[in-house]
């Protein structure tokens, strides 16, 4: 299976987080089921091209969030995540994103009035 996941080789954000926020993205969304096998670490790491070691910390990480499961010999699996869990992960993954977005907007020294408008303006855009 390829999941798709984006790297941003000129962001600053590591690349285990990169991943770690993709993928967690793709589970609590629903996109990938419950059950699913994910692709050994050997694989997505050639996919992404990064090492081993990054992508046993993203699946170590999942597993203790209760996203993934491993079964010795069979793989790594998304692990059943009730609809609370579920919208617990995705609210946060929002908040995240808002609060990166507002720390990105205070290094500019934008004001409190311009990050409401290019927030508006960002809703407005995507829910037309």
């Amino acid at each position: 299976m390829r999941l798709p996941i984006q790297i941003n080789e000129q962001s600053a954000e590591p690349l285990y987080h990169q991943i770690e926020v993709q993928l967690r993205a793709l589970i609590v969304s629903g996109q990938l089921a419950e059950g699913t096998l994910l692709p050994s670490i050997r694989e997505l790491a050639q996919t992404v091209k990064c090492s081993v070691i990054t992508v046993k910390r993203v699946y170590n990480d999942l597993e203790a969030e209760g996203l993934l499961r491993t079964r010795q010999g069979t793989g790594t699996y998304v692990a059943q995540v009730g609809e609370q869990e579920r919208d617990r992960h995705r609210l946060a993954a929002v908040i995240e994103a808002l609060e990166l977005a507002v720390v990105a907007g205070k290094r500019v020294q934008c004001t409190e009035e311009e990050l409401e408008t290019m927030f508006k303006e960002a809703m407005n855009k995507h829910f037309e």
